[in-house]
């Protein structure tokens, strides 16, 4: 992870725009950069994968959907943005890690940036596992509860090295969210799920972009989708969100798309 020196290399061709082939993955996404920052916020995007089905979870998690060449572009993913964020449920389900490997954290700090960014999890209420590995990565962490949750009194002690910030609200509303991360000097935030978080960050209008790994399998299961029905009903159920789509790549026989949301209205 962290200490990996040799990075791996991958080949994709790049279907849209401008067709190429055999081109090398990080050459590939050598500039790739978040999107504009909408009026009044910082920008926001998810990083997901799903199988041919729809489904972005295999036994509760979503090791095994994907291949190595989209492992490695979600950490390149990783490089352009200030935060890396998800939902407890990720933390409860699995030690997942937000860090990137050596030679991209030697590269945010050759351009002035953090070797690291910032790694969030949004909880609400629930119990939040503080044993998890999340909490001793080597970068900045920090972790946002709702109003009831039991850690809100900061009576409990929380693995040091995590800033603790509580919403005052039981589900941490993301324009709230966003805000204290924009007060803190973070520029932009990445996404990495859960279905739940996604669906939070879109019916408030606040998710910008998304990257979706299509991997070339099948589950036929009920597992979830990349994004949850919205709590209290979706405002898109009528009026569908319209996205633009802003590349396409492939690596053997899965897919890498990139598409653009429109400024959204919608503030669930």
């Amino acid at each position: 992870m962290s200490g990996e020196r040799t990075p791996p290399r991958f080949r994709v061709d790049r279907l849209w725009p401008d067709p190429a082939t055999d081109l090398d993955l990080d050459d590939a996404f050598a500039d790739f950069a978040p999107p504009p920052a909408p009026a009044g916020r910082l920008p926001v995007a998810t990083n997901m994968v799903t199988t041919i089905d729809g489904r972005a979870q295999r036994m509760g998690t979503a090791e095994g959907l994907s291949g190595r060449a989209d492992r490695r572009l979600m950490r390149l993913y990783r490089v352009a943005y200030d935060a890396v964020g998800s939902g407890i449920g990720t933390l409860r389900a699995t030690d997942f890690w937000s860090t990137l490997p050596a030679d991209l954290a030697e590269r945010r700090a050759a351009a002035g940036r953090p070797p690291q960014p910032v790694a969030l999890v949004i909880a609400g209420s629930g119990p939040v596992p503080t044993d998890r590995r999340w909490f001793g990565w080597g970068q900045p962490r920090l972790l946002v509860v709702g109003a009831a949750s039991p850690l809100a009194s900061g009576d409990r002690p929380i693995p040091g090295g995590t800033q603790l910030i509580v919403a005052p609200t039981d589900h941490p509303d993301p324009r709230w969210v966003l805000d204290q991360l924009a007060g803190r000097g973070i520029g932009s935030l990445l996404l990495e799920g859960g279905p739940t978080t996604n669906a939070a960050f879109l019916a408030a209008g606040c998710l910008d972009e998304l990257y979706w790994t299509i991997g070339a399998r099948v589950l036929a299961t009920e597992a979830l989708p990349m994004l949850t029905p919205i709590r209290g009903g979706s405002p898109f159920a009528d009026a569908p969100r319209e996205a633009t789509l802003v590349s396409v790549h492939r690596s053997e026989d899965e897919l890498f798309l990139r598409y653009r949301f429109e400024p959204a209205s919608v503030h669930g």
